[in-house]
């Protein structure tokens, strides 16, 4: 078991009841295996622009930071469902 913390920014978009299962649609996925911390940062202007396809150009997001424990194919599959969903503008996934 491994010890990562995430941050990822979800688009500022959506209304407060998608981002919520959004949330907890990430700590679930690792729930079952140790001790996860979400922090919810709130939202905040972005350093750049980011323009989507689906949803135009986002200049403010949400930010979410977890830590978590998890064996180490977790992390890929985290990544696998970050990139498949059009809410996430941004994610980073670190080893502790």
């Amino acid at each position: 078991m491994n010890n990562y913390e995430i941050l990822y920014i979800l688009s500022d978009k959506q209304d407060q009841e998608a981002r919520a299962a959004l949330v907890e649609k990430f700590k679930s996925l690792v729930a079952s295996y140790g001790e996860t911390t979400v922090e919810e940062k709130g939202s905040k202007k972005l350093a750049y622009p980011i323009q989507t396809k689906i949803s135009g150009k986002h200049l403010t997001g949400y930010y979410v930071f977890m830590k978590f424990t998890a064996p180490p194919e977790i992390p890929a599959e985290i990544e696998r469902q970050m990139r498949i969903s059009d809410d996430v503008l941004r994610f980073m996934i670190e080893k502790v």
